[in-house]
């Protein structure tokens, strides 16, 4: 790209130069232009180099010379440098390339061409000419610097200084030519452009001319002076200006002589400048010590007479060097100055630029000074200056300089309008090809003056700040400006910006509706998400996460299904163990912890399991909305998150939303939010940026994988709820329906459908319920045919059979027996030849049971509630002491199936055995039979009531397991004592074997007498601890047993006593007393004529020691025939009579005496 001279055409105004402060008035204007064709990039490369030298000391002198370059300048403004000798262009740097000596001439004429253009003001000027190599070159000249390449110039700056100290020279011998003039001296009348036609004609003569010209030549030699680095002169020069002028009305250059004296005071008060650049000026040497110092204010009196000014500007009398500081006008007086002077600008209508550049200046002042509101004044002033038709380049200079200047005094909103304004003008219709980007950068520039940022970080924190409806406007306009750029990714970054930051100010009547219809279309070209946009000056847009579509209210961290939840094996510590405190509190601990959500969950994940997150979230959209690829974001170990897609109601209120992944690496995984794709824009939401979300914590340890293990039964599953009152969380739950005694075989399929092997499995059961007493065992089985299976691979499955068992108390209730009584009651079980039958009355009608509470209450159904526990591990977590829990909950619904409503007991023939009778009920409503060992079944139809007798050994309790000593010290005698009759009621009932069915059901089970049996009956049926034995020539004689014998013939009778108790038994007497019985009643005890013994009918038997045995022996002589019995009493004296009498019973012996049959041939 390559440079060329441009020659514009006239125009009647200068153009405004908005970069001008109040220190420029001591500058002097060196244009830097190129001649010819001069490389774009080398020409600024050198102008920034020339530029460097902004101020130089002069040689031989104690002052410095301010240069301000510019390589563009208006011819126009030129001839404004009477009226402002910064103004003028006084230097020219022309830079040219030459490749030949033939081109020289050329340069040379097209170099003498552009001085023309300034000629009237030049001080003097410079070429310097690039890649010109030969004779020419190596010419000395003052005017012209060679230079074979841009690389190979390093002189420029020094020659650069030695043209400004040339500038300086001339600037000095004008001064002092003006400075000199006398009073007889015919002085000049100074004019702006617009003025030469106005002073045609004037008389020169007149004192009002004369002063005129004398006032104006004052304020131009104030400006020289100024620009020569003589403050104190300057400052002079304009104090005798303004009276002049002031005098003959001459207010376009009294306001120019104001301006002037209030620029000498600033540069005084403020050496730093009023510019905002960064390169500060050395205060001139001129000024007093204590320029610094501010000065009452209106001294605006001349102090020092001009004529006492040497010609180096310095007075030989040091007295007047105090006064000097005080031609200076005080901070608020320049203000004050600058108003005035502006006012006077403001008569002229061609003056406008001066005006306007016044107004800036100013604006500069006071923004040093932070006097934002008098600033605003000014500007408001120079909003409002008529500059003509300007170009639509120049209304842009004009708004963004206006911007700038409301930044610089604070006005941040006002500053922020006119960016906006300039960024609008850069689009207007009438321009042929729009700047969109600048249109753009502009809009960007904007933001911060209406609160406005673009990172949504900023919109999370505390009230919404500035007005929402001017900050969507401004949000449209860069979707808009975006867009005409061609840039739709940007497009979609600003308006997602506008949604989630402005979602609340937006109308549900059609907003809404409006801007997200749009992000849909632009997503559509070119997806949102979440990268950072850099754009091209280097500003980075950070991602917009729609933090608000949905609204998420709290997160919260699932546990695993408690058929999944990992346990720790007891007595083995945790790695986190290791870490803990011994104190009970420490506040330094709890202050270490940070926020709740960094804080780690109680319970664990397992690696390899799917593992859930809910979510609560509202849709704030007067619409349905659709979330798609809803999902977990995480760090600490590696997780699969498996995205969700749902669609949420209109304003749908919470809604919960289950996130779900799996770990795939053990270790602590913590939650840091989620990710979300709506209207076609990709977001990452981090909880950390969202306050306003609930959460119990987000960390949680994933421990090493574990085998899953699913459970099916043979059983259905069960409709019933567990037990409330039941702590235990069932993994599956099942039921069944049984009656009272009756037996179920439950078949369990545990099938391996993970990945890792079983490699122990271990059951256990216990039973929740305890209201009701459960005799026996209530659930069974063996593990030992499943455990031979392990370790169970993947996809196998092992089978296990459980017995369920239910024996719950079978006894019945009071009321029951108010109408059950002997009358109605039969006897089964009896052997026809029992005296015992024959005492019983003449079996009447069955009486069934009438009563309906009673059947009601018989009919109530029990339950009953186990669950069996089945752990298990496998793989790393098994290394790690983890393992698993498998539980089947088992409801059995209980039917009774008979009562016992009354149990007593009678002597059997035989002292070894007894008559067990039970009242049989029957509550349900079919048939029932029932049956015992070695007797005959009972028919019980619905609700009949029958008794049944059975005949049953004695028990020997005394061969019981007892407990040790151990277990009696710290037992309950209770509890002992209820475990002593479980015992007893076990061994009872596993003797008689009472069993019932209902054929009609094909239903049957056990029935038990463990719960009916009370003490008394337990006494009886107990076998007494001394055991007697009876025998008849040797032969036992018991029960129904009748010994035969022949008359005549001695019968041998022997007594044998068998000690079982724990004591020494004896000395004792018996005697033996013969009778018959009649059956009817009437015995018979006088029978010496039948029976007499051989001896004494009186048995003695010594003390015998436990656990032996004594035998004492007699005999008898029948001598008729007949049926006779033997009553064996124990004598009243004996030593045995402190003994329980039922120890003393012995079997009724009962003899049959026959004839002698005749020997043959007798």
């Amino acid at each position: 790209m390559f440079l060329i001279l441009t020659i514009w055409p006239p125009v009647k105004m200068s153009v405004p130069d908005y970069l001008q402060s109040a220190e420029d008035h001591q500058t002097v204007l060196v244009v830097v232009q190129p001649v010819g064709i001069v490389p774009e990039d080398q020409f600024f490369k050198i102008y920034k180099r020339i530029a460097s030298v902004s101020q130089v000391s002069i040689r031989d002198s104690q002052r410095l010379l301010y240069i301000r370059y510019r390589h563009h300048y208006l011819p126009e403004n030129n001839e404004w440098g009477d009226f402002q000798t910064h103004r003028k262009v006084v230097g020219l740097i022309a830079i040219t390339t030459c490749g030949s000596a033939k081109e020289w001439p050329q340069t040379a004429d097209r170099f003498h061409g552009q001085k023309e253009v300034y000629s009237s003001t030049l001080y003097d000027s410079r070429l310097l000419v690039f890649e010109l190599q030969g004779e020419i070159a190596e010419q000395q000249r003052t005017d012209v610097a060679f230079y074979p390449g841009f690389e190979e110039c390093p002189d420029v700056e020094r020659r650069v200084e030695d043209f400004v100290e040339s500038i300086f020279i001339v600037l000095e011998s004008k001064r002092l030519d003006r400075a000199t003039d006398k009073s007889g001296d015919k002085i000049p009348l100074l004019c702006v452009p617009f003025e030469k036609k106005d002073f045609v004609g004037l008389d020169t003569d007149s004192r009002h001319y004369k002063k005129r010209c004398q006032g104006r030549m004052r304020k131009h030699v104030g400006d020289l002076c100024l620009q020569a680095g003589m403050l104190q002169d300057a400052l002079v020069h304009y104090h005798m200006a303004v009276e002049l002028l002031r005098g003959v009305n001459d207010f376009l250059w009294l306001g120019a002589a104001l301006e002037g004296l209030c620029s000498a005071s600033v540069i005084f008060h403020y050496p730093g400048g009023t510019a905002g650049k960064t390169l500060g000026r050395k205060p001139s040497i001129s000024q007093p010590a204590d320029a610094g110092k501010r000065h009452r204010p209106g001294a605006q009196e001349v102090l020092i007479d001009p004529g006492a000014l040497t010609a180096n500007g310095i007075s030989a009398d040091t007295s007047t060097e105090i006064g000097r500081a005080k031609n200076c006008l005080s901070p608020e007086d320049i203000i004050e100055k600058y108003k005035e002077a502006i006012s006077y600008y403001g008569k002229y209508k061609n003056a406008g630029v001066i005006e306007l550049e016044a107004c800036v200046k100013a604006v500069r002042v006071l923004a040093i000074q932070k006097r934002a509101r008098e600033a605003s004044e000014f500007l408001q002033n120079a909003v409002y200056i008529n500059l003509g038709q300007l170009s639509e380049e120049e209304k842009i200079q004009r708004y963004s300089i206006l911007s700038e200047l409301y930044e610089l005094i604070g006005f941040h909103r006002k500053s922020a309008f006119f960016k906006r304004v300039a960024a609008m003008q850069c689009v207007a219709p009438t321009i042929p090809e729009p700047g969109w980007r600048a249109c753009y950068k502009l809009l960007l520039e904007t933001l911060p003056g209406y609160s406005l940022s673009l990172d949504p970080k900023d919109f999370s924190k505390g009230t919404h700040r500035g007005w929402a409806a001017v900050q969507m406007r401004l949000l449209h306009e860069l979707v808009y400006a975006s867009r005409r750029m061609g840039n739709p990714a940007l497009s979609v970054r600003h308006l997602s910006f506008l949604l989630q930051t402005m979602l609340d100010f937006l109308s549900d009547q059609g907003q809404k509706k409006e801007v997200t219809q749009s992000l849909e279309n632009y997503t559509s070209k070119c997806p949102g998400g979440m990268e950072v946009i850099t754009l091209p000056d280097g500003l980075k847009l950070p991602p917009v996460p729609f933090t608000k579509l949905p609204i998420v209210r709290s997160v919260k961290l699932l546990n695993l299904p408690v058929s999944l939840r990992p346990h720790k094996v007891k007595g083995l510590l945790g790695q986190n163990m290791s870490t803990a405190s011994p104190f009970i509190y420490s506040p330094i601990i709890m202050h270490n912890r940070g926020e709740e959500r960094c804080k780690k969950i109680d319970f664990q994940w397992v690696q390899g399991d799917v593992c859930e997150v809910q979510l609560m979230v509202y849709n704030p959209m007067p619409y349905e909305l659709r979330v798609e690829n809803m999902g977990l974001l995480t760090s600490g170990v590696e997780f699969e998150s498996l995205p969700a897609a749902l669609s949420l109601p209109a304003e749908s209120g919470l809604y919960p939303v289950t996130l779900v992944g799996v770990p795939r690496t053990a270790g602590n995984i913590t939650v840091n939010g989620y990710h979300t794709s709506v209207f076609g824009v990709t977001s990452d939401c981090l909880l950390e940026g969202l306050s306003a979300v609930k959460t119990g914590g987000c960390l949680v340890e994933v421990i090493p994988s574990l085998p899953r293990l699913q459970l099916s039964t043979s059983l259905p599953r069960s409709a019933h709820m567990p037990n409330p009152t039941s702590k235990e969380e069932l993994s599956s739950h099942v039921s069944v329906q049984l009656f009272n005694g009756e037996t179920q075989q439950l078949t369990i399929t545990l099938e391996n459908i993970g990945p890792v092997d079983i490699e122990t499995l271990e059951l256990t059961s216990k039973i929740v319920s305890t209201k009701e007493k459960v005799f026996g065992e209530f659930l069974s089985w063996e593990l030992d045919e499943a455990l031979s299976h392990l370790p169970l691979k993947a996809g196998l499955a092992v089978t296990l059979t459980v017995g369920i068992k239910v024996k719950l108390d079978f006894s019945g209730q009071e009321n029951l027996l108010q109408d059950l009584n002997d009358d109605g009651i039969s006897v089964t079980g009896l052997p026809i030849s029992s005296p015992l039958r024959q005492l019983l009355k003449p079996r009447a009608e069955t009486k069934a049971v009438s009563s309906e509470s009673g059947k009601a209450e018989y009919s109530h159904m029990k339950t009953l509630e186990a669950v069996l526990n089945f752990k298990y591990s496998g793989g790393t977590g098994k290394v790690e002491g983890y393992y698993r829990e498998l539980s089947l909950g088992i409801h059995v619904d209980v039917e009774p199936s008979v009562f016992f409503t009354r149990v007593s007991t009678l002597p059997a023939t035989s002292t070894r055995q007894c008559h067990l009778l039970l009242d049989i009920f029957n509550p349900t409503e079919h048939e029932l039979t029932v049956s015992a060992k070695n007797n005959q079944d009972l028919v019980l139809h619905a609700s009949e009531c029958q008794r049944m007798a059975i005949q049953v050994d004695k028990f020997d309790f005394e061969s019981l397991p007892q407990p040790d000593q151990e277990t009696v010290r710290f037992s309950n005698p209770k509890q002992l004592e209820e475990e002593r009759q479980h015992a007893q009621g076990c061994q009872i009932n596993s003797k008689l074997g009472i069993c019932w069915s209902i054929p009609s059901l094909r239903r049957h089970g056990e029935a038990s007498v463990e719960g009916v049996l009370n003490q008394l009956v337990l006494e009886h049926l107990q076998l007494a601890p001394l055991q007697w034995d009876v025998l008849v020539n040797g032969k036992p004689c018991d029960c129904d047993v009748i010994a035969d014998c022949k008359v005549g013939d001695a019968v041998t009778l022997e007594v044998k006593l068998t000690n079982l108790s724990k004591n020494s038994v004896g000395p004792l007497a018996l005697t033996v007393v013969p009778y018959q019985d009649y059956q009817n009643g009437v015995q018979n005890y006088d029978l010496e004529d039948t029976v007499t013994f051989i001896g004494s009918n009186t048995f003695y038997i010594d003390t015998v020691k436990p656990k032996q045995s004594s035998v004492c022996e007699g005999a008898l002589l029948f001598l008729y025939t007949g049926d006779l019995y033997l009553n064996i009493k124990f004598q009243d004296d004996s030593a045995g009579r402190e003994l329980p009498l039922a120890w003393f019973t012995l079997p009724s012996v009962h003899i049959r005496a026959l004839h002698t049959p005749l020997q043959a041939g007798a």
